[in-house]
């Protein structure tokens, strides 16, 4: 039914053999889960719902989470190799900022700042490869200047590669960021720069993530009285209430979403959709944040239900309106009765975001699902289209 194996149960099959021809029973055994599950998983029967039983395959398989997912590493989809050809020039330019060097700009004051409101335009609708095409000369003209305008434009940077997949290279922009914002003082920067930093570590590092959100709140709660300050730690809450999930500390987690909720009702949502870093925080961001916690949990009902309180279109980030139909629509294919529904979910995720969902190994490992549960029945023309424009070939 499916053509291209590239899905996250053929890496874990691929990497199963690799480990000598270790049998499904012994991976099922490492990782803490049935071998009926790992079966499923591998045939694509199955998705993996969440980012904790990722990590324990990874760690079964002795490979990277990232390995797992194939991200930054595979050819053939347009999207990605048009960024990946800038990815070595935004490289260099990290590590020439890192090195402490500064070349003379060679814009005007006024070119940047137009140049960064284009770059951060681009990161709102989710075009990573047309950002990355800027980054390598925007974070060089950025270095010339420092403060704010560097540690905005390696944000931008770290958001633009860990998406694209890139994950080493989105936390070296974040260190930037971090290292320019302190070095200004800037408050409201500085806990930007290190909620960016939460993000771009590994799935793996879920622990050090939820450190390193508390020690952030910690450290800046005596500036929340500006609001931009307020609206990052907000978001710094729902951060480490997601990595507290996935370390399978719920009591932490669910302290640090009250915490979130209570500052998010004061704040109430973002008038332009935005707010300060265009990360719009407020209470349907939350529920946003809510819905991703209860499909990590395992929770898809909860999912749905969260789903029917929530308009993801009063945010101005097209990626936060695809987050909410992705796990609506991956919540809606977990028992395998909903799959129509499932799939119009995914029809609205790649409207709101077409490159990021397209790139999205998990979104991508939903939609071979709903095709091999449709290989006894016909499968629908608006699959099979969805399925063709993400690089996925059906049998015909």
């Amino acid at each position: 039914m499916v053509q291209k194996a590239d899905t996250v149960g053929a890496r874990i099959r691929y990497w199963r053999m690799r480990r000598g021809g270790m049998s499904q029973a012994v991976l099922a055994g490492l990782a803490g889960v049935s071998q009926p599950y790992v079966s499923q998983i591998e045939s694509g029967r199955k998705t993996i719902d969440r980012r904790s039983t990722l990590v324990a395959f990874a760690a079964a398989l002795q490979v990277t989470v990232a390995d797992l997912l194939g991200q930054g590493t595979e050819p053939g989809d347009p999207a990605r190799e048009s960024a990946t050809e800038c990815v070595p020039a935004i490289w260099s330019a990290l590590i020439e900022i890192e090195d402490g060097e500064r070349r003379r700009p060679t814009c005007t004051p006024e070119q940047l700042a137009a140049d960064i409101e284009r770059s951060d335009e681009l990161r709102m609708i989710c075009n990573y490869p047309a950002m990355a095409r800027m980054l390598p000369g925007l974070l060089v003209e950025a270095a010339a200047v420092g403060g704010p305008i560097l540690a905005r434009a390696a944000y931008q940077a770290s958001t633009c590669l860990r998406h694209l997949g890139y994950r080493h290279l989105a936390l070296s922009a974040a260190r930037v960021a971090v290292s320019a914002a302190e070095g200004a003082e800037d408050s409201a920067w500085m806990a930007a720069a290190r909620f960016v930093y939460v993000q771009s570590l590994p799935i793996e590092s879920a622990a050090l993530a939820a450190r390193a959100a508390d020690r952030s709140l910690s450290e800046l709660q005596a500036d929340a009285a500006d609001v931009r300050v307020r609206q990052m730690l907000g978001q710094l809450h729902l951060s480490a209430a997601l990595a507290s999930t996935v370390e399978g500390r719920s009591d932490v987690a669910r302290d640090h979403l009250a915490e979130a909720t209570r500052e998010a009702n004061s704040l109430g949502d973002p008038a332009d959709g935005g707010g300060f870093n265009g990360c719009g925080f407020g209470p349907t961001n939350v529920g946003l944040w809510q819905m991703s916690i209860a499909a990590e949990q395992g929770e898809m009902g909860r999912v749905i239900e969260l789903s029917r309180t929530l308009r993801p279109q009063v945010l101005a980030a097209t990626n936060r309106q695809l987050a909410y139909w992705l796990d609506l629509g991956r919540a809606l294919s977990e028992s395998g009765r909903r799959d129509a529904e499932a799939l119009g979910a995914f029809v609205q995720a790649e409207r709101a975001a077409p490159i990021p969902f397209t790139l999205n190994p998990l979104a991508r490992d939903a939609v071979v699902t709903l095709a091999q549960r449709a290989k006894r029945r016909a499968v629908s023309d608006d699959l099979r289209l969805l399925a063709g424009r993400m690089g996925i070939r059906l049998a015909v």
